[in-house]
């Protein structure tokens, strides 16, 4: 689906260059757009390798096991259809504490990882579970302490103070962070209002207690 947005716009912009005769404009933009996601790749690269191995060093001192410790009741509260001890845990908490440092692209495969194991959860193949979509609305708005990526693409370009985005970007993901915990939270009592009620009880037929006695003719 992606790769057909993409390639509609490439195309939808070539047609227009082609009828207003600006190919020249054209081809220009497209070489100027690689030549500055190469730069910014590079710019990204060393920053988000600095913070990869901050992270590591985190997480061999012990600070990964203690922020999950931390965090553990907190998940316990967003994901209480997750059994305790399931796999699924050890992922939800190490995509939260890489998106707490602003490490998007290590918490990806986290969230991956731990959406194929809330899968195995899952009754219906077909349909995300409650997990899933609180899973997926705290990665998209989880809280950012440090966002690296956006230091790193500031500083790229030449900021100069390439941190002053730190304060407004924690308020911003709070403010986000718990709209997306009430909007789960209401969407979650909602499912549970339409849930229609399950069949009644069978109800037993009920006996005489006196003996049966036979008729004599």
């Amino acid at each position: 689906m992606i790769n057909g947005i993409w390639l509609g716009m490439i195309l939808i912009g070539f047609v227009f260059a082609a009828v207003n005769g600006r190919m020249d404009a054209f081809t220009a933009a497209v070489f100027d757009g690689a030549k500055n996601g190469v730069t910014v790749s590079f710019g990204l690269i060393s920053v988000l390798v600095f913070w990869m191995g901050i992270m590591r060093v985190a997480e061999d001192a012990g600070l990964l096991k203690k922020i999950a410790r931390v965090l553990g009741p907190l998940v316990s509260f967003l994901f209480p259809d997750v059994p305790k001890g399931h796999p699924a845990i050890g992922y939800i908490l190490s995509n939260m504490s890489a998106n707490l440092l602003g490490l998007g692209n290590a918490a990806t495969p986290m969230g991956i990882k731990a959406m194929q194991e809330l899968q195995t959860l899952n009754p219906d193949k077909e349909t995300a579970t409650p997990a899933m979509c609180t899973l997926l609305a705290l990665n998209t708005a989880s809280i950012t302490l440090i966002p690296a990526t956006l230091i790193a693409i500031r500083l790229n370009y030449g900021s100069a103070d390439p941190a002053a985005i730190v304060g407004t970007t924690l308020a911003a993901t709070a403010v986000a962070t718990l709209a997306a915990v009430a909007a789960d939270r209401l969407c979650r009592r909602l499912a549970l209002l339409r849930k229609p009620p399950g069949p009644p009880p069978a109800v037993r037929p009920v006996h005489s207690a006196l003996p049966h006695s036979s008729v004599k003719g």
